[in-house]
């Protein structure tokens, strides 16, 4: 009896069922899948420092010193952040009486006195019977054997969140132990008839990433030394925190100075209340800062990495907080300088078809 061909139909559908189903368990296997995309992207980063210390010593040792150094210089960095950040904190904590007084007596007068609005006067009392109020209502604390149960459960949660964040080291591990092995064999099962040309565009892609890494993490760590040291000598309380806090947030364009900018002038406002000579120190620290980031760090440290125009930058940065929120907006450069190869590449080879040479003709354009 001679085998019946499937009908394409059935094929199609069973292809469709498919995908449906892998995408489903992907998504109830997400909480797996995360540690291993965070290891795999440290193991990324890690690799070229791993690589160079493997060529004179064993490449397990060479790990180990890299974790190890790593850990000694954030130890280092939290023995000397901590305290400073914790009193950075208590001082913006001692700020809300004089936020309360500055709503009270600048805020709620113009309004009252220039508008028809009518603000409520603001009082610490009120705000911490506002606040129990609000953590009753939605954390649904109704005694203490229910907030003892909430508080259970959250910790928990943290507790399992704590054993993947165990986990990530490991697997990082793993991932750099075998990492050229790995490499080895995602090559061979390349066709040969394309493995050239895909290592080439792989290679490419890595070049321009890590230069974006490494560039931009320079730029975040000056960026954050000059608006803190900046704000500092201005005699800022929180200048510190609000410096550091800027620079970390440049990773994505514009976020940083936004954030710094808003944070600083309120703080400002709070701690030296409407002087023009404070709030102009302010404001020329943060534009000597963004002249610094675009005319000094950038092209130096960054330069035509990425290959993008600003225009592109700033597309890039809105599409991925519209796809992705800010997720998006922190994948939004590296995926924009993958991208930016492959498109380089299919431009070229675009150029090289008889379509763009004239030599043919696309079927929908072919004179019958």
């Amino acid at each position: 009896m001679m085998n019946q061909p499937i009908d394409p139909f059935f094929r199609r559908l069973f292809i469709v069922v498919a995908l449906v189903v892998a995408v489903f368990l992907l998504y109830l296997m997400m909480p797996v899948i995360v540690p291993f995309v965070f290891a795999f992207m440290l193991a990324y980063l890690f690799n070229p420092l791993v690589k160079r210390l493997s060529k004179y010593i064993k490449r397990w040792v060479a790990i180990i010193i890299v974790y190890s150094t790593i850990t000694l210089g954030m130890a280092l960095l939290l023995w000397w952040l901590v305290p400073t950040l914790w009193h950075q904190l208590q001082a913006a904590w001692d700020y809300l009486p004089k936020i309360f007084n500055w709503y009270n007596q600048v805020v709620r007068e113009w309004f009252n006195s220039n508008t028809r609005i009518k603000l409520p006067q603001l009082e610490s009392k009120e705000f911490s019977d506002t606040l129990v109020d609000y953590m009753q209502t939605n954390y649904k604390f109704a005694d203490a054997s229910t907030m003892m149960s909430q508080i259970l459960t959250s910790s928990m949660n943290f507790i399992n969140n704590a054993g993947l964040i165990v986990l990530v080291p490991i697997l990082t591990f793993y991932f750099l132990f075998n990492w050229d092995q790995r490499l080895h064999n995602w090559k061979m099962a390349i066709p040969g008839a394309y493995c050239q040309k895909v290592t080439e565009i792989a290679k490419e892609c890595d070049l321009a990433l890590m230069a974006f890494i490494k560039g931009q993490l320079l730029v975040m760590v000056l960026l954050g030394a000059i608006y803190a040291v900046q704000l500092q000598l201005i005699g800022l309380e929180l200048g510190l925190i609000i410096g550091m806090v800027a620079g970390i947030a440049s990773f994505v364009p514009y976020l940083g100075f936004g954030i710094g900018f808003i944070a600083a002038i309120i703080a400002c406002l709070f701690q030296f209340g409407l002087d023009w000579t404070y709030l102009s120190l302010v404001v020329g620290a943060f534009l000597i800062g963004q002249a610094a980031e675009g005319y000094i760090l950038q092209p130096l440290l960054l330069g035509d990495k990425i290959g993008l125009s600003p225009l592109w930058v700033i597309f890039a940065v809105l599409a991925g907080a519209s796809l992705l929120g800010f997720v998006g907006m922190l994948i939004a450069l590296p995926v924009s300088a993958v991208l930016n190869v492959l498109f380089r590449h299919l431009y070229n080879y675009y150029r090289t078809t008889d379509f763009y040479k004239g030599r043919k003709q696309l079927a929908l354009f072919e004179k019958r």
